[in-house]
């Protein structure tokens, strides 16, 4: 155990049933309240996007409407991975270890998922080959794609300590940031910005944080300097900790 456990009430099962049967109105009260949430979400308005972005891949330049491989539905994960970065960031490996087998149920709904950052694409192919992920994964590198989607911050915001992230000013530790964008592209091939979602706002994307909310123990970050200072990327476990 940690220093912060503690062993809860024990009590026979018909008193456990009568708790759980209480928790599960909240549970479902909750899943209603998401599903309006997520009603409102789709009706958010658009923006046409009118840069024409053209992104490093694997096999050479792809513009963001090639991203969406006949579909009319895009996904964009910003990956942080710097162009001076050594490898991709662990919490963001968490994310591509959650969504890489995604990839092909999101396709059968008509929606592509695709990883972008601003690391050159040789390092891209590199780390992707050592994580083993099979999701498409460009390089932003040489366009304003990140800056745009507020992703990636200049050497003068990181010395002022402000950036524009989460749709406010405020401190990040890093000069690139994770986020979600979502795109939609019609017949006539205009594509629109429909959504984006930052910090807590990925948690979706992290089947590992719902599984471990059902535990005893929860999450377990409150020990550490900042939640997800535990991660670390998938082959860098002990032995003791895998599977």
């Amino acid at each position: 155990m940690t220093a912060t456990q503690t062993i809860n009430a024990v009590v026979s099962n018909t008193e456990w049933l009568q708790a759980r049967r209480a928790l599960l109105e909240q549970e479902k009260a909750l899943t209603r309240q998401r599903d309006e949430l997520s009603r409102r979400r789709r009706e958010l308005p658009w923006v046409k996007v009118e840069k024409n972005y053209v992104f490093n891949g694997p096999n050479g330049s792809v513009t963001l409407g090639d991203l969406f491989a006949g579909r009319t539905q895009l996904m964009i994960y910003h990956f942080m991975f710097g162009p001076e970065w050594a490898e991709g960031c662990p919490s963001c490996s968490m994310v591509a270890d959650n969504i890489d087998p995604s990839v092909v149920h999101l396709a059968d709904r008509d929606t592509t998922l695709v990883m972008v950052s601003r690391a050159p694409i040789d390092k891209i192919e590199a780390f992707q080959g050592r994580m083993g992920w099979s999701v498409r994964w460009v390089s932003s590198y040489g366009n304003d794609f990140n800056r745009d989607f507020h992703v990636s911050f200049t050497k003068d915001e990181m010395e002022k300590g402000e950036v524009d992230y989460n749709f406010g000013v405020t401190r990040f530790p890093a000069n690139e940031a994770p986020g979600v964008s979502v795109f939609y592209k019609d017949a006539e091939g205009s594509i629109f910005h429909t959504y984006s979602a930052y910090a807590r706002g990925l948690e979706p994307m992290l089947a590992t944080y719902d599984l471990l909310d059902m535990t005893p123990k929860g999450r377990d970050e409150d020990h550490f300097a900042f939640p997800m200072a535990w991660i670390r990327h998938h082959d860098r476990y002990s032995e003791k900790e895998r599977p």
